[in-house]
């Protein structure tokens, strides 16, 4: 399975509290939901899809826990195209605290979870997916285990929230291998890592 991961993020990278305004309020943040409604048709279908070709899912686990909560618990989310894929499909999460998952088909990884993601990676299928788990998609960066990101950037400064990328951190090069405009301003990109970036010398 190829490992792929989608966020949504702002112009200055935050990804916190991207759906409703209650749904993560750590740090004193106060503008929660800045990605609701924003999006046209094309891009709520792209969103849809990507969920849709999913083999299985990866998460961290806070947003495991919000995604169970409503995803897999709420009868209208569930019904929902997106909540269909989520609930067909094998889950996985890393965490060392989760002992009794609730939502159905989950499993939870422990110990050497760059072994455990590799072994998932080698499983046949399409898709190994990850989406939101900020603190996990930077780990998977560092440890060279993703090989396709898609990023939905909204037109938004928020000026305060968890960023995606650290403000220190490791240098990543990236080869941009779609990218769209929707009608609304909010940009789809995709793309694959390609090692370390190239600096001006001396």
């Amino acid at each position: 399975m190829k490992l792929t991961t989608m966020t949504q993020v702002t112009l200055d990278g935050v990804m916190q509290g991207n759906g409703a305004a209650s749904d993560d309020r750590r740090n004193g943040f106060e503008r929660g939901g800045w990605a609701r409604g924003k999006g046209d048709d094309e891009t709520r279908a792209f969103i849809t899809q990507t969920y849709q070709r999913a083999e299985a899912f990866l998460f961290g686990r806070r947003t495991y826990e919000l995604f169970a909560g409503s995803w897999g618990s709420i009868d209208r989310m569930r019904a929902h195209p997106i909540g269909v894929a989520l609930n067909e499909a094998p889950k996985y999460v890393a965490s060392t605290t989760l002992t009794a998952p609730r939502w159905e088909d989950t499993t939870v990884l422990r110990g050497d979870l760059a072994a455990a993601i590799s072994e998932l990676k080698a499983k046949p299928g399409d898709e190994l997916q990850v989406h939101g788990s900020g603190a996990l998609i930077r780990w998977l960066l560092e440890n060279d285990l993703v090989d396709e990101m898609t990023l939905i950037v909204i037109p938004v400064i928020l000026g305060q929230g968890a960023r995606l990328f650290p403000q220190t951190g490791p240098d990543l090069a990236l080869d941009l291998v779609e990218s769209r405009v929707d009608s609304k301003g909010v940009t789809i990109q995709v793309h694959r890592p390609a090692g370390c970036p190239r600096y001006a010398t001396a």
